[in-house]
């Protein structure tokens, strides 16, 4: 596949000519919303953002594997270590279970998208079903010295 396509390296902080790992296959993982409330602006950009670049991959003739999680679980108050989990207060404060939350939240959400006309991605795993693997993925970057336990 010969193109010109070049992309900016927020690592290198260069444009770089964009070379798939795979010949004719790119894997785009983006991070989707924590559901606990109505999308909003910050929901949209990153949505309508990876939207464009996933349509022009296509359109340049790459099979394209969008993968976007759905943060279902987890995500505590004020991004810090201590605080309630964000879905489970919005439950306890509504009286439903959470992950009633979850899909009231879920389903609004896709529904502004496609108001938006945003294509659904390939895959949407939520958080919740991938505990064990999170796990796992943890223990092997904390066995590697990225990372610390504080």
């Amino acid at each position: 596949m010969d193109n010109n396509f070049t992309i900016y390296n927020t690592l290198t902080r260069t444009k770089e000519l964009f070379t798939p790992i795979h010949e004719g296959k790119v894997g785009m993982y983006v991070c989707g919303p924590t559901v606990y409330g109505d999308g909003h602006l910050g929901h949209a950009r990153p949505a309508i953002t990876f939207d464009v670049l996933f349509r022009y991959l296509n359109h340049l003739g790459y099979k394209v594997r969008y993968v976007r999680n759905i943060t279902d679980v987890g995500h505590l108050e004020h991004d810090a270590d201590d605080g309630e989990d964000k879905i489970a207060k919005k439950a306890r404060l509504e009286q439903l279970e959470p992950m009633e939350v979850v899909q009231h939240y879920l389903t609004r959400y896709h529904k502004a998208m496609d108001a938006l006309n945003v294509l659904p991605p390939s895959i949407e795993p939520h958080a919740s079903g991938h505990i064990i693997e999170q796990i796992e993925y943890i223990k092997k970057i904390l066995d590697s010295g990225y990372a610390y336990i504080s």
